[in-house]
């Protein structure tokens, strides 16, 4: 391939991961700019191809970058297509004010609210899992200072819920489909995670002593099939962690499963009814997000196929790989942790399980440091006035604390459990 057309598809790459960065600037969105140079950029290597076996090699690539990105795409689809089912139908809301008191100091709810977007965030997807924490926070009408404070939570709690569950974070199933860690060593960063969460509401709950009065709004009759769903979902996030521990069946398979008998239980309790048929919640996914996630992986596998990718990883020959996957946590406040993660696993980088654990936790984290650096930051912003990439600023050295806290915790657990 002439050096010209790898310059082209390099310029291609950057221009689409600058329509992302810029997006609010160039008012394009974001999901159709790298959509569109993907798909492109793999039309130019097939255009360009110097003969029929170069060709050949293309299309080998494109068939396994496109088997990678179908395994996720609907992974995705079953888990948010449950979750806009049970959010339309107020199951979550109604969990969320149940469990909540009356009255509360601020202090202890600040420690509530954490609880709640980690555990939320590890079984729904951070967008869901942020707007409803938002919501929250928004009800208590508290000065700005400190809706601040809990709105900055909410970021890191949501970021850090979802690492450790393959239903929560999509870079983490990634690199659980690629096979650098299993189940149980996923399910152990729930601890130090958890533990690091706890860090930062302690150091953003000084000064917090107010109380605050919770006015919960009038939930939402909860009928059988709503309930009966609800487990299904818990029951297939259950099925799709034992499934894959002990028979090895791809989470993919299992989420789709649950998601037909999900459509087969609305159809015997006659809700799948013509005003509300239960197919109509497919199309109320983010599929921008789903699009987005397509874009990036064809241009990350079209960075892989010309032999770009390696440059990432030269950090890993120039230090530690602790403090390597440190920076790259870093990086992913910065650069999206989709395709910086489908680099380095493109790259087939080879690190104990101990260091897979402590990049899982990085690039599923480090987004927080930016409000811009992950989905959940960028919801927030959207939702909070007063809540700006400044403002956010202010706590960087409070959130950076606590992530230096649960990346050495992480990495540290992965050693006790063996990760050499």
């Amino acid at each position: 391939m002439h050096m010209a057309v790898q310059w082209l598809l390099i310029l291609m790459a950057v221009v689409a991961f600058l329509g992302v960065v810029f997006e609010e600037l160039i008012h394009v969105n974001k999901a159709k700019v790298v959509l569109f140079f993907g798909a492109l950029a793999w039309m130019v290597l097939f255009i360009a191809a110097p003969d029929d076996a170069f060709r050949e090699r293309v299309h080998a690539a494109l068939s396994h970058n496109i088997t990678d990105i179908a395994g996720l795409w609907l992974f995705l689809l079953a888990t948010m297509t449950f979750v806009a089912y049970l959010n339309k139908k107020g199951l979550i809301e109604n969990i969320i004010y149940s469990v909540l008191p009356g009255r509360v100091t601020e202090r202890k709810l600040l420690f509530l609210t954490g609880l709640f977007c980690f555990v939320f965030s590890s079984i729904a997807d951070n967008i869901t899992a942020t707007l409803v924490s938002v919501a929250l926070v928004l009800s208590l009408k508290m000065e700005l200072r400190k809706t601040l404070r809990f709105a900055t939570l909410v970021v890191f709690a949501v970021n850090s819920g979802g690492v450790a569950m393959i239903t929560g974070d999509v870079t983490t199933l990634m690199i659980f489909l690629a096979d650098k860690v299993e189940i149980t060593h996923l399910l152990m960063l729930s601890g130090p995670a958890f533990l690091a969460v706890l860090l930062l509401a302690a150091l953003l709950s000084v000064g917090l002593k107010d109380e605050v009065v919770i006015e919960k709004a009038a939930l939402q009759p909860l009928r059988g099939v709503d309930q009966v769903i609800g487990l299904l979902f818990l029951l297939t996030i259950v099925g799709t962690i034992l499934g894959s521990l002990l028979y090895s069946i791809p989470p993919v398979l299992t989420f789709l499963t649950g998601l037909a008998l999900m459509f087969l239980i609305a159809r015997f309790f006659n809700e799948d009814i013509e005003n509300d048929p239960i197919l109509e919640y497919v199309r109320a996914i983010e599929f921008e997000t789903l699009l987005f996630f397509l874009g990036v992986l064809l241009l990350v596998g079209m960075l892989q196929f010309i032999g770009v990718l390696q440059g990432l990883t030269a950090l890993y020959d120039l230090m530690p790989v602790l403090f390597a996957n440190l920076l790259m946590g870093i990086l992913s406040a910065l650069i999206d942790n989709v395709p910086l993660t489908a680099a380095l696993l493109k790259a087939d980088l080879q690190m104990s399980t101990a260091e897979w654990m402590g990049l899982t936790y990085a690039v599923g984290v480090g987004g927080s440091l930016l409000i811009i650096g992950s989905a959940a930051g960028i919801v927030a912003m959207s939702k909070l006035p007063g809540l700006t990439f400044l403002t956010y600023m202010r706590s960087f050295g409070l959130l950076f604390a606590a992530f230096v806290f649960g990346y050495i915790s992480v990495y540290g657990l992965g050693l006790l459990v063996g990760g050499e």
